[in-house]
């Protein structure tokens, strides 16, 4: 599943064209690389989201479509 895709259906950002322009502008990055929006997520992925002046770190624990508000929750673990 694409990055920008990801980030909507997880519920880490509210729309996908700010899921977009987040990774357009180089605010998600992981393991020290920024990410663009067609990145292929996959399980165990560590991705460093930058919204405003805060950075929360998540890890990818399930990459599925469609899912459910309960579900999506699952979809990610906050580190930090």
């Amino acid at each position: 599943m694409r990055l920008d895709k990801f980030l909507k259906v997880s519920r880490i950002i509210k729309r996908r064209s700010i899921a977009n322009e987040v990774c357009d502008a180089g605010k998600v990055s992981s393991a020290g690389r920024v990410l663009k929006a067609s990145y292929q997520v996959s399980v165990g992925d560590k991705l460093s989201v930058t919204i405003g002046e805060r950075t929360h770190i998540y890890e990818v624990l399930i990459v599925a479509e469609p899912v459910g508000k309960d579900a999506a929750r699952e979809m990610t673990r906050l580190i930090s």
